[in-house]
């Protein structure tokens, strides 16, 4: 069943950054994050297309996953402006450490410039094979008029 796109107001208020003062600006992610709408949450995805065919490596698992978190999200007229959080799970934090440099440029080309608040898990396994890396998602879709 799809749900219908949940008209947006022009108008309607954008995400709030949530940074105390004197606190360093982090880089890549937000602190905190606050908006009001319809909070639409995502379970846990990986990187497999539409036919479940695993992409090949971390890099690649990452960029499918947010292509999918978003085709998700799409439906309820979300995008990724109206991410409030990622909480990545991933089988090596040593993986994700050393593909900082390539992550960054696929996260931006696909989520854009925006950074929500983002949590990173270690986990020793995943419940599908060959998966590197798992991420949910919350957003905030501003209310309609």
């Amino acid at each position: 069943m799809t749900a219908s796109p949940i008209p947006l107001r022009p108008e309607a208020p954008a995400l709030s950054t949530l940074q105390p003062p004197g606190w360093k600006k982090p880089r890549g992610y937000a602190n905190g994050m606050a908006g009001r709408g319809t909070v639409v949450m995502t379970g846990g995805l990986i990187g497999w297309d539409e036919n479940e065919v695993l992409a090949e490596g971390f890099i690649p698992q990452v960029e499918q996953i947010l292509r999918n978190i978003l085709a998700v999200l799409g439906e309820a007229g979300a995008g990724p402006e109206h991410v409030a959080r990622l909480t990545w799970y991933v089988r090596s934090v040593d993986t994700y450490r050393a593909s900082l440099a390539e992550l960054g440029p696929v996260y931006r080309r696909v989520m854009g410039r925006h950074f929500p608040a983002m949590a990173l898990v270690g986990v020793a396994d995943l419940v599908e094979p060959g998966a590197l890396v798992e991420i949910e998602a919350t957003a905030i879709v501003p209310d309609a008029a």
